[in-house]
Parts: structure tokens; C-alpha cells; sequence
């Protein structure tokens, strides 16, 4: 895997922080609203397709790949049952999703 796609997992890791600090000001909730933009952008990480297998990551890396995954499970939820409310989408979040996203905006 070359520096670009982890160039784009970092841009992912501010995507997730971005829908995470939605979730922080939801507590305890799993069904979330979550802006246009990164609900958009969490749908292109699911949707996107990686090139060839990572190979040896950087305890930093790993964590990158890992966070864009997050996303990627995230954009699942909001293409397979997100409900576009205005410039939101309101979604059932699984809650490690949720988590992941609320450890990604601390």
C-alpha cells in the first residue's frame, strides 16, 4: 500500500472525530444525527475499494486503517437504514460504532 491511502485514512480519522463529537452530544443514545457532510463521506468510505492487502503498518498506520474501517461500517449503517432528515441523516447506530466514533473526537 503506497502513502496515499493512508494520506486518506487520516482524512477518514477526521471524518469519524467529525461524526463522533455528534455522538458525544448525544450520550447515552444510539440513534444519532449525524450533518450531511460526513454522513456523505462515511457512505464514499463504504463505498470505496482498497488496492491489494495492507502489508507491514506502523502501530500508526494500523490505527488509520482501523479508524477508516470504523467509518466504512459506519457509511454501512447509513446507506442500509438511514433516514435523511433535512441536512442530517438519523441512523441506529451499532454501539461500537458509536464508540468508535466518540474515541476518534476525544
Amino acid at each position: 500500500m503506497g502513502d496515499e491511502q493512508y494520506v486518506r485514512y487520516r482524512d477518514d480519522m477526521k471524518v469519524l472525530a467529525a461524526i463522533g463529537a455528534c455522538v458525544d452530544r448525544q450520550a447515552g443514545r444510539v440513534v444519532v444525527r449525524v450533518p450531511r457532510e460526513p454522513a456523505e463521506a462515511a457512505v464514499a468510505a463504504w463505498e470505496r475499494t482498497e488496492e491489494g492487502a495492507p502489508g507491514a503498518e506502523t502501530p500508526e498506520q494500523y490505527a488509520l486503517r482501523d479508524g477508516a474501517a470504523e467509518l466504512a461500517l459506519i457509511g454501512l449503517a447509513i446507506s442500509e437504514r438511514g433516514r435523511w432528515e433535512g441536512e442530517e441523516v438519523v441512523v441506529d447506530l451499532d454501539v461500537a460504532s458509536a464508540g468508535a466514533a466518540l474515541r476518534a473526537a476525544r
